[in-house]
């Protein structure tokens, strides 16, 4: 074949385009499966775009190139979209994504932060031919003979070739359906194949009859042992109950010195004045920060699909501010940030919050990222909780700090402390230094609670929302850091452990607690110190201060069937037999994770699903 037949072929549209997806499917799989020039991402990504330019080629007799370039534009907008979610939430993006687009616009510069250059090259095609179709005369002449031209290829033989690269999508896709790590299905069906399953599949979950889910059946899945009774059970009955949230607060930092410099005092000394769970984990999904809030105060597991303020602000949510107030207390959340973002508004309506304060309490004073900084949160809110005390009822106030958001690039005029060189200009440094921040404006909350006399009449839970330093978000010096931190690889475990720590001035004598716990926990863990009985308000999580034992399914953040229990992480593979097993994070154990464990993880979440699904609407609210 000469030279000028190649050419000639290579000019084609049809193998043009197919060249730059082979090119865009090894960028993309590169980033998100560490897969680099994989041949695996051609045989299962090229399929689905021949079938597109196939229906190009059959049925666009006019503008044919302009096709092209179209399904090029959407195809690569996929791939960055998958390249940049990944990146930030460790997932393969789906369509239930674009339900968050408004959040995600409000966080660009996390999104932005992470985003390495290279990344770009994946629209450099789009850009380079854009100027050249439409500002060469070179281009414009090629457009111009592509527009109507005839390939001397026949409909026919585009037909077939669709029918054998459909064939090729199906065969690729229908194997893998039952695989329950997302991540392995989307590499086993390629990326583009996975997206359309997504949508085209629309499997419902199989519902269980909310009279059939009652708190004895859940206690048996999860394996409570319901003749334990904590040695704290009542131990702040009639006190304030105060719930700290601390944004992307991971647990290694309760201790740590970097060059001798320690970087949470304030939180190391509260730490060893309280109970501490070093076993402790979050179970957040799409909307991190206020699936946080809905865990805890619901007890329930964050919903199979997109944010819990997105799929049950309909219902009317069984919760912590509901008990209390129907035990006398009065309730308020914080929030320097305006209540509708994450649709916290419809949240809070659906957890029976009597009151909640966001930017307009707090205003506009020491902002930056999303509202007023920690030091003006935990200033205003402690004159607030001064003042519902004089109301004569006891409260229970929920603080959500902000100032350490991603990507942590706090103003430097709120830096405490001065890093070390190897530190300065990493994302691991950047988290460190915010964190230390937050910290000091912490320890003023700490102080003025003590000085309003508020401390020793409440009871002070404090505990991480979200991890900070997602493993895929990290690059090589990062990660470098991370395990001069650990004194080991940064892994799974280590990522998703969050502290928590339960102080209550008097009886609860200060101590380390190993057994494991996650945020779905916190609520029957606090009615119970404060003596409030449970007994008919259905709930996944338990009093970790009276179990040894723990089940807690993941979601989200971890694939399908994924759990931590007092065994083990444990991530399943296509199913439970190829799973991969973690030792956690103060555990120190060998991985022991059963099949059993596997199976009653996901019992449970359906349970949950089911439970929170069926749950009566709420009233609208009044004007």
């Amino acid at each position: 074949m000469s030279s000028l037949t190649i050419r000639r072929w290579l000019v084609k549209p049809f193998i043009f385009f197919t060249i730059i997806f082979i090119l865009k499917s090894f960028l993309a799989w590169g980033v998100i499966f560490g897969d680099l020039l994989s041949w695996k991402s051609i045989i299962t990504e090229i399929p689905f775009v021949w079938a597109l330019f196939c229906l190009i080629e059959a049925f666009a007799s006019k503008r044919k190139l302009g096709y092209y370039m179209l399904v090029n534009l959407l195809v690569t907008a996929i791939f960055f979209a998958a390249i940049m979610y990944f990146k930030y939430y460790g997932v393969i993006v789906t369509y239930h994504a674009a339900e968050q687009v408004n959040q995600v616009t409000a966080v660009r510069n996390s999104v932005f932060s992470l985003m390495d250059p290279y990344y770009l090259l994946i629209f450099a095609d789009i850009i380079l031919l854009g100027v050249y179709f439409f500002f060469n005369k070179k281009g414009r002449d090629y457009k111009k003979e592509n527009i109507n031209r005839r390939t001397g290829t026949s409909k026919f033989s585009y037909s077939l070739l669709f029918a054998v690269s459909f064939g090729l999508c199906l065969f690729n896709i229908l194997p893998n359906k039952a695989s329950m790590n997302e991540i392995k299905k989307a590499q086993e069906m390629g990326l583009l194949n996975y997206e359309a399953y997504t949508i085209f599949a629309q499997d419902k979950p199989e519902l269980v009859k909310a009279s059939e889910i009652t708190q004895d059946v859940i206690n048996q899945v999860k394996g409570i042992d319901t003749a334990a009774v904590s040695p704290f059970q009542g131990t702040a009955k009639g006190k304030n109950l105060i719930i700290i949230q601390l944004e992307s607060f991971q647990s290694f930092l309760l201790g740590l010195t970097i060059d001798g410099k320690e970087i949470t005092p304030n939180l190391n000394s509260l730490m060893k004045d309280s109970l501490y769970f070093p076993n402790f984990y979050q179970m957040v999904g799409q909307g991190n920060t206020s699936d946080a809030e809905f865990v805890v105060n619901s007890s329930f597991y964050i919903p199979p699909q997109g944010a819990a303020t997105m799929s049950y602000v309909d219902k009317e949510l069984p919760s912590l501010p509901r008990l209390l107030q129907a035990n006398g207390y009065q309730t308020a959340t914080f929030h320097t940030n305006d209540v509708e973002f994450w649709n916290r508004g419809e949240l809070y309506s659906a957890l029976g919050w009597e009151h909640y304060y966001d930017h307009k309490f707090f205003g506009n004073e020491d902002t930056f990222f999303f509202g007023a900084s920690d030091e003006v949160l935990y200033r205003k809110t402690a004159d607030k909780l001064k003042e519902m005390e004089g109301d004569g009822k006891p409260f229970y106030a929920q603080v959500i700090s902000m100032s350490a958001h991603h990507p942590f690039t706090i103003p430097a005029e709120k830096y405490q402390m001065k890093l070390p060189e190897r530190y300065e200009g990493t994302f691991v440094g950047d988290y460190v230094r915010s964190q230390n921040y937050a910290d000091y404006a912490f320890g003023q909350f700490v102080e003025e609670l003590k000085a309003n006399g508020l401390w020793d009449n409440s009871l002070i839970m404090v505990y991480g929302d979200h991890m900070g330093l997602p493993i895929y978000s990290l690059d090589h010096d990062d990660k470098q850091l991370m395990e001069e931190i650990y004194g080991h690889e940064y892994g799974y475990a280590d990522m998703l452990n969050i502290p928590l720590i339960i102080h209550e001035q008097g009886s609860l004598t200060p101590q380390t607690l190993e057994q494991v716990g996650g945020e779905v926990d916190i609520m029957p863990t606090a009615a119970s110190l404060l003596g409030v009985p449970m007994a008919d308000t259905i709930h996944f999580g338990q009093d970790i201060t009276a179990q040894t034992y723990n089940l807690l399914p993941q979601r989200y953040y971890l694939p399908t069937g994924s759990f931590i229990a007092s065994s083990a992480l444990l991530i399943p593979g296509n199913s439970f037999e190829d799973n991969t097993q973690y030792t956690l994070a103060a555990g120190g154990k060998s991985p022991a994770g059963t099949e059993d464990e596997y199976t009653r993880a996901l019992r449970l979440r359906q349970l949950s699903d089911s439970y929170v699904t069926q749950l009566p609407d709420k009233a609208p609210d009044k004007e």
